[in-house]
Parts: structure tokens; C-alpha cells; sequence
């Protein structure tokens, strides 16, 4: 029987520890020869793979959820405290301490103007604080005056993609400054500047060690061109770093699993590596495709791993363990990438996803599938950047991809490493950038396929003890202060920028990174000293400044987004100015306060609240806002859709049957909680795939009754894939009320790429009424009106603005388009009066239908076109 991974066949095979007959280097030749003369028998242990790319021949493939059954691993393995980590040198050694969108929507950008000062405006000179409640007005000092127009390329080829690799080499990463001028920024760090100062002088000790010991953070960073499997025209070179072994042989189906047959030596760094000549006939002495593990004799008894370096691991089935893969294919049959990366955009437009449960059906979607079907769909509906979740390999499927087993392998369950550098090609192809979701901030705790206890002791990559373990997480945190851990972590983050072309990253977990105390049972106030005292892992700290200094160093289109929830100070500064390093943050708390306010009735929310934690960010630091992520989608929570509907969204939602107040309030609450997340919320936006149109349930991956040690079960779903998916087919549908949400959301995307108001220096809220329940705001040309009264509409309700002229309607939620009731004129035109409203200039008179946000935009401000040149023109 042959199991069939979209292009490698996994014959069914014993057990891969069955004792076989010595074999030496001498014989591997005839090994080799046999396996390969019974290679389609039943017991052949060869995996073979074949050519695989978007423009193949071959249809994509699925796994069927018939076919893949995800199996909870059980940890094990005995702990030793006794055994630590030699040093690694003396300057090295370890460091402590379309359909339409709109009726108006112009396809060229505006141009934002020189805003005047006034009292509503917070000024740079606020410095790194938190927005006050008080001040309704964010300057965002990281957008600039041209924004890109919808009609223009989507790709610039700044260098051919196939000499991408020379190029980043020949780059080199500045130098440590004097780390200062986050006291500038923010004046109120100056208190804490013994700390500050310390934590920079660590990072410039790590830099200068790394300079002198191994030439440099761009060479360091190539860690897996010196360990793990690599290749030479000689034969194939091992090297594994595990300081907690006593012996160590590399095994696998090349040399029948005989632990007598490669046996590795030993550095006094606790490296070991063997050397596997080639075949006399030339051939290389591993076939790519088969298995390998390493044997160790360790403190906790003989186990077999997974090299820790692994580009590829496979779960057969009937299996618990993984195996590692020899992924090497020959040259005719490696992708090629042919598309240049997309230019950075200057506002993201995150469209969140999972391959896994990317199809409409239940089952575990491939690669393939992912690029041919929901990447056109992501450009679509107007994502200019799409995230995706659950790359590195996990053993349990049911962690969402946050329980990484192999580090520097892509999930085979959704196909092969080729498949998916076809999908990020594709996706560049249609001008989207490629984040992908890395999980650095911890390490799955299973201890068969996993680095936990990989040499027998729980002190190897990790820390020993509680330090090293998460309670809440069930599993490891690294030591950020090892050397050995700081290469595998760094060479990991080039290793996907470099062999998948990934555009950047979204670190998880950060916060738990940065804190011993991993953000646990804590309360993050927004006092200085939560964040700079004993609670601050200054290793971790420093591990980020080292792998944001690599990214932005050797890829400066590259984007880091970190996912940390405590607002730590200088977080998105760059490292020469003393700063973390990073691009963005994840705008947390916007999505805790929809859950919050969407648990009471209309009549207690509160439109300063909302205002006030929409706005609440650090200034000079960019956020990414949602309003609402894969977090809200899980079992034991709901979507913003269902806590609005519930279950009249089993019954309600064709447009053939009457709609109930229920859903007609979910509707229009839905469009406006995007929106208005969208335009106030940060310089970024991120969607959860089958959101934009109010997917309904949640999700509940496949999972057996769990047993827990008091007796009490946990009941599962009997293994099912039906919540594990995501039904695009209802957004599609023209039938059914969930369409005329997809259509909003995509007009809004369609909306900022077109007008840029995500990095608009001008941003200001010149109403908040309580009574009126109505928040108005300008950021850039465009000037948004929300009406969150459940019954009241108002007629002529005058709207303070900027600019005076013709304003004409560019978005409406009210669209019968949009599942709206169609109250307004979109050809009706608004002329400005000159005279001070809301400490506004002038203003104009509209009509705001209740629970509707309608974008004006006014007609004669100049815009910036640009044409198949890139060149700028100005027009009006």
C-alpha cells in the first residue's frame, strides 16, 4: 500500500525500529542497491518524490479527513536536572543575566495636505507615552504623502529573484549605535535609562561576539549550511549539536536502521557530526526521500530523534511517531521561482489564513489547493498581504501550528516543501506579500519528534526547570541566552526569508518572551515599571533586537509584526535607536473590547470607550488592528458574526425567507465594527479567513476524548473535520445575506487601497456624542460618519471637516449591495459652510440612517495618480 502525500509516496513500512544486520561503510553501496531494486515492494522503506509546481500537469490534491487521523502525542522522557551545556568559546559562551465596490470609489489615491494645529491634534511632542483618553487625534508619523494606485504593477523587480541569495550576502547589517535616541522619542524612558542602557550594552556584546567568533550576524545566520544534512560533491555531511549525548549514530533507510553503521563523533562543543562518502558509482549516499533519525545514548536512556535541523518530516500512516525526511530532490525537479517579491506596501491589509482548513470541505487542504483557489480569492477581495498560519511542522494539529515539533520543516500534511514555494510564488505573482505566522517564543513539548529532551536532558535548548516550562501552554521556553539556541533561532528566521522567499514575519508570543513572568496572572497598566525590572527576560529582549537587526539587515522590504499584549515601550524602534526593532504590533486589546461590548445591550456601549481603545497606542509605533482574529474563531468562543446572529443564523440568512431584528442588527453592527476598526485602529488591518463575510459557528479541530488525570473526560468530536474548514461558498452565495457582508468588507479593502487613509498623517476625531451615539472622524481626504444609535436616524446632522467644497458619498454600509435598506442618495452632493463646527473649520449637513457608516470624500482635493511608469501626476 502506497500513502500519497501531493507527490511523495510513503510506502507502508514495519516499524522503523526494527533491529537489523550490521552494515559498515563499506557495504552501504549494496544497502542502497537493494532498497532501491525493492523499492515498490510492500516493506520498501524509500519515499519517493516527484516534480512539483503550480504550472505542473498534475491536479492538486487533498487529505482526505478519512485518510489523515491527528493523534495526541504523550510526552515523555525522564528529566535531568545534572546535565548543562558546555560553553561554546570564551567570547561565545553561554550569556546570562469586485463585483462593484462602490458607486463612487475613484481608483487613484489622495494626496494628504498640510493639516493645521488645533486643540484635538497630539503632538510629536508626546513622545512615547499613551494616547490620552483626552486627545482623539493620532498622528501617524511613519505615512508618507504617496500612496500606491490601485492600477498600479503589482511587483517592482528590484534584482532577478534567482540571484536574490547573492545579493542578500553581499549585504551587511549596520552596526550597533549608541542606542539613544529612544530617549528623544520618548522622554519619559529616561527614568529607566540604567536599564535601557543595559540591555543595549548586552546586545552590543552579543553583536561583537558574533563578529569576532563566527564573522559576522550575516554569516551566523547561516547555521543550517553547517548543520543538519548538507551537501558537497564528495558526499553528505551530518552535524547535530546535542552537548547531553554519550554516543551518537545516524540512521535510517540508507543504512537499514543499523546504529553500528554511522557512528558520529564528538567536539568538546557538544557538536557531532559524521561524513557519508558517496556511492562508488557517484550517486549520493542518502536517497532523497527516505528516512532518517539519530540515535542517541543519552542521560535519559537510548532514543531516536529527528535531526533538530530537519527540512522535512513525514507521520505515516498507523504511525505515531514522524519520520525524518532526507528531502533533497535532484536539480531538475526543485522549484524555481520566477516572480520578484512585491514591493513593500506602505499600509497592510493582513488577510489571515490556515492551509490546513482553508477548503470549503472537510478535509485537511493542500498547498496546491491554497494557491489555485483561495489566493486569487485574498487578491479579490482587495488584501494586498496574506498571513499564514501553521508552516512549521507540528505533530498536533489541533495546537493551530503553535506546538512546533520541527523547526525548519513545512507542515507535510498539506504537502511538500516545492508545493509550498509554488504557493508563495503565486502569491507574488498577484502582487500579494507573504507573512508568515513563526513561532519562536516557545517549542511543543512532545519529546518523540520534537527538540524537547532530544539529548536526554531538559536543559539543552531550553531552561531547566519551571523556567523552562509553560503551564498554560504545555510546553518549553527557550534560553535566549545560549549561544547554539541563539544560531538555531536566527538561522530558523533567515532560513524561510531566504529558501521560501516569505516576505516577513508575525512573531506569537512576544510577550511571553520578554517577561519571566510570561504576561501570566499580569496586569499590564501602562506604568513604566512593569516594563523595565527583574520581570524583563533581557535575553529574550535581546534575541529580538538580534532578529529583527537580521531581517531588516539582509531583507530591508522585509516586515516583523510582534504579537505582544503588554504595549511594551520602544517595541516597533528600530535597534540603532535603541528600540526592540519591530514594524508593527498586534493591536490586542481592540478585539478583547468587541467581545466585551458586544456582551451588553446597545444601550450601555459607551462611544468614548470605543474611541478611546482604538486610538490607544504608543506614538511613532505602528499597529496592526482586527477586529477579530483566529482567537475568537476557536471552540469555547465566538465570532463577532455569531455573538451578533447566534442561531438565527441557521435559519435567517437566505434572502428568500424574512430577515428578524436579530439579524438585521448583526448585519449592520458587523460592517460598522470592521470599518471603524479599520479607520481608527492602527496603520494595519488583519482579517481571519471566511470573517469578512460573517463565517458562522466556530472553529473545532479533529480530537478523540481526552482523559484526564482525575478521571474526568473530556469529550472530543470523534476525530470530525466539519468545523475545521472554511465554507467560502456561503460568501459567494447570491442567495444567502452572508454575501452582501463579503461585499462590504471588500469595498472597504478596495476603499483604503485607494485612498490610503490607514497612513494618512492627518488623522482627527472631531465628535463623540453620547446622546447621539455618532462618532465622526477625518483621516486623510475621506471623512467617516457612524451612527451606533439603534433606532435614532438624523436628518441634517451637521459634520465638522477640514476642506471645504463638494463632498460626495464613496462608501455606504446602507447599500442594499452590503445587505443594507438603501436610505441614501448616492448622487446627492454635500457643499461645505464656512464656519466653526466641532473645532472644525466648516462643515456640511447630511443624513445618517441609524446603526450605517457612510465615507464622504470631497470632490475637487487633489490626488495622485500614478501611471505604468511609477511616475507621479497631479490631477484633480
Amino acid at each position: 500500500m502506497v500513502y500519497t502525500l501531493s507527490g511523495i509516496g510513503l510506502p507502508s513500512a514495519p516499524f522503523m525500529h526494527r533491529s537489523s544486520g550490521s552494515t559498515s561503510h563499506g557495504d552501504r553501496n549494496d544497502v542502497n542497491l537493494a532498497l532501491l531494486l525493492k523499492k515498490h515492494s510492500s516493506y520498501s522503506r524509500i519515499i519517493h518524490a516527484v516534480k512539483s509546481s503550480y504550472d505542473s500537469d498534475s491536479p492538486s490534491s487533498a487529505v482526505a479527513a478519512s485518510e489523515k487521523v491527528e493523534k495526541v502525542l504523550v510526552p515523555g522522557g525522564q528529566i535531568d536536572d545534572s546535565s548543562l551545556s558546555p560553553e561554546h568559546m570564551e567570547t561565545a559562551d553561554t550569556i546570562s543575566g469586485d463585483s462593484q465596490i462602490l458607486h463612487d470609489l475613484d481608483s487613484a489615491m489622495m494626496e494628504d495636505s498640510d493639516i493645521e494645529d488645533d486643540d484635538n491634534r497630539v503632538q510629536s511632542t508626546s513622545g512615547g507615552s499613551e494616547v490620552d483618553s483626552l486627545q482623539d487625534s493620532v498622528s501617524s508619523p511613519s505615512a508618507g504623502k504617496d500612496v500606491k494606485a490601485k492600477d498600479v504593477e503589482t511587483s517592482i523587480p528590484s534584482h532577478d529573484i534567482s540571484k536574490e541569495k547573492d545579493v542578500v550576502r553581499q549585504r551587511s547589517i549596520p552596526p550597533p549605535s549608541s542606542g539613544q535616541k529612544i530617549y528623544e522619542i520618548d522622554p519619559l524612558l529616561r527614568s529607566h535609562r540604567e536599564h535601557l542602557d543595559y540591555r543595549y550594552a548586552h546586545y552590543r556584546k552579543m553583536r561583537e561576539a558574533i563578529d569576532k567568533s563566527e564573522g559576522g550576524l550575516e554569516v551566523f545566520s547561516r547555521g543550517y549550511e553547517k548543520f543538519g544534512f548538507t551537501r558537497s560533491s564528495t558526499g553528505i555531511m551530518y552535524r547535530e549539536w546535542a552537548p547531553g549525548a554519550k554516543s551518537a549514530a545516524l540512521i535510517g533507510d540508507f543504512n537499514n536502521w543499523n546504529p553500528n553503521a554511522d557512528i558520529m563523533n564528538r567536539n568538546e562543543f557538544g557538536i557531532w557530526e559524521v561524513f557519508l562518502p558517496n556511492n562508488a558509482d557517484g550517486s549520493p549516499p542518502i536517497l532523497h526521500g527516505s528516512r532518517v533519525k539519530i540515535r542517541m545514548d543519552t542521560p535519559s536512556g537510548i532514543k531516536d530523534s529527528i535531526p533538530a535541523w530537519i527540512k522535512f518530516s513525514v507521520q505515516a500512516p498507523g504511525e505515531i511517531p514522524y519520520n525524518g525526511i532526507y528531502y533533497d530532490p535532484p536539480e531538475e525537479e526543485k522549484y524555481v521561482f520566477k516572480h520578484p517579491r512585491p514591493k513593500k506596501p506602505k499600509s497592510l491589509r493582513i488577510y489571515e489564513s490556515h492551509v490546513g482548513m482553508s477548503s470549503k470541505e472537510p478535509i485537511i487542504n493542500t498547498y496546491a489547493n491554497f494557491r489555485d483557489d483561495v489566493l486569487p480569492r485574498i487578491k479579490r477581495l482587495g488584501y494586498n498581504a496574506v498571513q499564514i498560519m501553521a508552516i512549521q511542522e507540528h505533530s498536533y494539529y489541533a495546537s493551530f501550528g503553535y506546538h512546533v515539533t520541527n523547526f525548519f520543516a513545512p507542515s507535510s500534511r498539506c504537502g511538500t516543501p516545492d508545493d509550498l514555494k509554488s504557493l508563495i510564488d503565486r502569491a507574488h505573482e498577484l502582487g500579494l506579500i507573504v507573512l508568515m505566522d513563526i513561532v519562536h517564543s516557545h517549542s511543543s513539548n512532545n519529546t518523540l519528534d520534537g527538540l524537547n529532551m532530544f539529548d536526554g536532558t531538559d536543559s539543552h535548548y531550553f531552561h531547566s526547570g519551571s523556567r523552562g516550562y509553560h503551564w498554560m501552554w504545555d510546553s518549553r521556553l527557550f534560553n535566549y541566552g545560549h549561544w547554539e539556541v541563539i544560531r538555531f533561532l536566527l538561522s530558523n528566521a533567515r532560513w524561510w526569508l531566504e529558501e521560501y522567499k516569505f516576505d516577513g514575519f508575525r512573531f506569537d508570543g512576544v510577550t511571553s518572551m520578554m517577561y519571566t513572568h510570561h504576561g501570566l496572572q499580569v496586569s499590564f497598566t501602562g506604568n513604566y515599571n512593569e516594563y523595565f525590572g527583574f520581570t524583563t527576560d533581557i535575553d529574550a529582549v535581546v534575541y529580538l533586537m538580534l532578529v529583527n537587526d537580521l531581517i531588516h539587515g539582509l531583507f530591508p522590504e522585509a516586515i516583523a509584526v510582534g504579537e505582544d499584549v503588554s504595549g511594551m515601550p520602544t517595541f516597533c524602534i528600530p535597534v540603532q535607536d535603541g528600540g526592540v526593532g519591530f514594524d508593527y504590533r498586534l493591536h490586542m486589546a481592540i478585539a478583547d473590547k468587541w467581545i466585551e461590548l458586544l456582551k451588553k445591550r446597545d444601550e450601555d456601549w459607551r462611544v468614548g470607550d470605543i474611541v478611546h481603545t482604538l486610538t490607544n497606542r504608543r506614538w511613532s509605533e505602528k499597529c496592526i488592528a482586527y477586529a477579530e482574529s483566529h482567537d475568537q474563531a476557536l471552540v469555547g468562543d465566538k465570532t463577532i458574526a455569531f455573538w451578533l446572529m447566534d442561531k438565527d443564523m441557521y435559519d435567517f440568512m437566505a434572502l428568500d425567507r424574512p430577515s428578524t431584528p436579530l439579524i438585521d442588527r448583526g448585519i449592520a453592527l458587523h460592517k460598522m465594527i470592521r470599518l471603524i476598526t479599520m479607520g481608527l485602529g492602527g496603520e494595519g488591518y488583519l482579517n481571519f479567513m471566511g470573517n469578512e463575510f460573517g463565517h458562522p459557528e466556530w472553529i473545532d479541530f479533529p480530537r478523540g476524548d481526552q482523559h484526564l488525570t482525575n478521571g474526568k473526560v473530556v469529550p472530543g468530536n470523534n476525530y470530525s473535520y466539519d468545523k475545521c474548514r472554511r465554507r467560502f461558498d456561503l460568501g459567494d452565495a447570491e442567495y444567502l445575506r452572508y454575501r452582501g457582508m463579503q461585499e462590504f468588507d471588500r469595498a472597504m479593502q478596495h476603499l483604503e487601497e485607494s485612498y490610503g487613509f490607514m497612513t494618512s498623517e492627518h488623522q482627527y476625531i472631531s465628535r463623540k456624542d453620547e446622546g447621539d451615539r455618532v462618532i465622526i472622524f477625518e483621516r486623510g481626504n475621506l471623512v467617516f460618519v457612524f451612527n451606533f444609535h439603534w433606532c435614532n436616524s438624523y436628518s441634517d446632522y451637521r459634520v465638522g471637516c477640514l476642506k471645504p467644497g463638494k463632498y460626495k458619498i464613496v462608501l455606504d454600509s446602507d447599500d442594499p449591495l452590503f445587505g443594507g435598506f438603501g436610505r441614501l442618495d448616492h448622487n446627492a452632493e454635500y457643499f461645505t459652510f464656512e464656519e466653526l463646527f466641532d473645532k472644525r473649520p466648516r462643515s456640511f449637513l447630511v443624513y445618517a440612517p441609524c446603526r450605517t457608516v457612510v465615507v464622504y470624500k470631497v470632490e475637487d482635493a487633489p490626488t495622485i495618480v500614478e501611471d505604468s511608469t511609477h511616475k507621479k501626476t497631479i490631477g484633480t
